[in-house]
């Protein structure tokens, strides 16, 4: 299933869509690597970076992956070397397709450094 949601892109939502049901989510949750479900809104994920500088490659490589879809994550650098990432559709106040689509594209470029 990670494979699958890898391949697909995301559509745009325009807030039309509701958002995922909690036995949704949490399916989808098993799929994608160590990221934490919070209220059933959001999904997050922590990475420890070596430095600052990896750290802000690492924002800049998921903003093209975010550019690309047309879905776009919160971020934030703390403790120079963290950076945190929180998916949700804003457009709907929760969770879609979309969030896990984004969060797979996101572990894919963890493994790749």
């Amino acid at each position: 299933m990670q494979d699958d949601l890898a391949q697909k892109k995301c559509i745009p939502c325009e807030g039309t869509t509701p958002p995922l049901v909690h036995s949704e989510s949490n399916e989808l949750l098993s799929h994608v690597n160590q990221w934490r479900m919070m209220e059933n809104r959001y999904i997050e994920k922590t990475i420890h970076m070596k430095n600052f500088a990896e750290a802000i490659e690492f924002v800049n490589d998921v903003a093209k992956i975010a550019e690309k879809e047309g879905h776009h994550p919160d971020m934030c650098v703390f403790d120079y070397n963290k950076v945190k990432i929180t998916l949700s559709t804003h457009a709907i106040k929760g969770l879609s397709e979309n969030d896990f689509i984004l969060a797979t594209k996101i572990d894919e470029v963890l493994r790749d450094q």
